[in-house]
């Protein structure tokens, strides 16, 4: 079982900044991934970014990756999304998830994480 926590959500004007971070505790694996995904009123959650421990690999959304960075947090199991040039399309709940047995063909599908936070609500304001 693996827990997570997250933090960093807030309200923050358009071209602002904002950093998002998911603590993982329990059993996690070598082949660990942490990723987060976003939820738009009335839309489906998506994929945002994962980082995968073995090989300390990041992934992007191509509607975030110029702007936001993943990383992880030395040798913890915890990663920050940081998130730069925010938009209001940006405004949403931030679900961190995490999985100990994913393949990478699955790594942008929300089916492939068994573990989920309680999210986080990101409001950009125009």
């Amino acid at each position: 079982q693996v827990h997570l926590v997250e933090s960093g959500g807030g309200l923050v004007q358009a071209g602002g900044s904002l950093r998002l971070s998911c603590a993982a505790a329990g059993r996690t694996s070598t082949n660990f991934v942490m990723a987060w995904f976003r939820q738009a009123p009335g839309k489906e959650r998506e994929f945002v970014a994962a980082f995968r421990r073995n090989g300390g690999r990041s992934y992007l959304a191509d509607s975030v990756k110029d702007r936001f960075t993943i990383s992880r947090v030395n040798a913890a199991d915890t990663v920050y999304l940081q998130m730069n040039n925010l938009k209001p399309e940006d405004t949403a709940v931030y679900y961190c998830a995490a999985s100990t047995t994913i393949i990478l063909s699955a790594i942008q599908s929300q089916r492939a994480y068994g573990f989920w936070g309680q999210g986080t609500q990101v409001t950009v304001s125009s």
